[in-house]
């Protein structure tokens, strides 16, 4: 059965004539992580809104666990967790405090919610934080705190926005790791991220939304295969990219990606290590200085190139629409 279904969603803000998300659909399926890939403004907290009924959508239907979330919004709130893109916690409670609040918010008796705050503590490593003000605690434990107050209620699906944005790396991996954990035990999990490494670690499936569209979905395996078994990765200086590019499009006949951000281009190595060598002898021929070149497989940053033409992490027209925007 499908967990999380939409069809056709699309969404405008008030204060914007551009679609925040325009006729997106998607499903997951239950107990899967799905990957919502994109850069900043390109719809993600919108649908997860959408999906968590803080926002209703302008056109378009949307079910979790099969429930509608226009027409019975506190029936899907039953069954969902969401973690948001900052750790929305009381800084002047306690860690067990916040989660205990939660979990009295869901209703739960008071003898029970004090059994789950301590499983969910334990199960995020903070019970020896858990009596000390949030104020005390490192970004990395706010958002893990965080993470523990989403699932205090056991939700049959969980949504978490960007739920490592702004930590440290050493507190990212541990909270892969717990959300590995929590999918093993049977929880659907709609995760967006911008971390491209994010969606390759911990997505079954993974989409990839860019400016309010969904432009392509598959597996890792499935988006990289889009560009080939190998790519060469070239870093030029900013003021050799033309002729580099030029000497690209002489060379292979196509012209290769270009992310402007990094100054780096991309192109398809169907012979391996000798398309390496191809390209080197034509930089020189062309009087174009490398800083650095490599052969690797595609990662998902090149996929996400290839797809939108520009890089990951980039401003979009819904980047200047604040998610509390006033719907239309």
């Amino acid at each position: 059965m499908l967990a999380v279904v939409a069809d056709q969603v699309s969404k405008t803000y008030k204060k914007s004539d551009v679609p925040a998300l325009d006729g997106v659909s998607m499903s997951i399926e239950r107990g899967k992580v799905y990957g919502l890939l994109g850069p900043n403004g390109a719809g993600k907290t919108t649908l997860i809104r959408v999906l968590a009924t803080l926002l209703k959508p302008d056109s378009g239907t949307a079910t979790v666990e099969g429930i509608d979330v226009v027409a019975d919004p506190i029936g899907v709130r039953t069954r969902i967790g969401l973690g948001g893109q900052y750790a929305a916690v009381d800084e002047f409670l306690t860690g067990r405090e916040n989660v205990v609040m939660v979990g009295r918010l869901y209703n739960l008796p008071k003898a029970k919610v004090e059994v789950r705050a301590q499983e969910v503590l334990e199960r995020i490593n903070l019970v020896d934080a858990a009596d000390r003000q949030v104020q005390t605690y490192s970004g990395g434990m706010r958002r893990r705190l965080d993470l523990a107050a989403s699932l205090v209620g056991r939700p049959d699906v969980l949504f978490l926005d960007e739920p490592t944005t702004g930590i440290d790396p050493r507190s990212r991996v541990d909270i892969w790791e717990l959300i590995r954990e929590l999918v093993s035990g049977g929880t659907t999990l709609l995760l967006t991220t911008q971390y491209l490494e994010e969606a390759d670690f911990l997505a079954d499936t993974i989409g990839v939304i860019d400016q309010g569209r969904l432009i392509a979905e598959g597996t890792s395996e499935d988006l990289k295969e889009r560009i080939g078994g190998v790519v060469v990765q070239l870093h030029v200086d900013e003021s050799y990219c033309k002729p580099a590019i030029d000497a690209i499009k002489d060379l292979t006949g196509s012209e290769p990606l270009h992310d402007a951000d990094r100054d780096f281009l991309v192109i398809p190595a169907e012979h391996g290590s000798q398309s390496l060598i191809e390209v080197v002898r034509a930089m020189d021929t062309a009087k174009v200085p490398i800083i650095d070149i490599e052969l690797h497989k595609p990662t998902l940053d090149d996929v996400f190139l290839s797809i939108t033409g520009h890089a990951a992490e980039v401003e979009t027209a819904d980047d200047r629409v604040p998610e509390s925007g006033v719907a239309r």
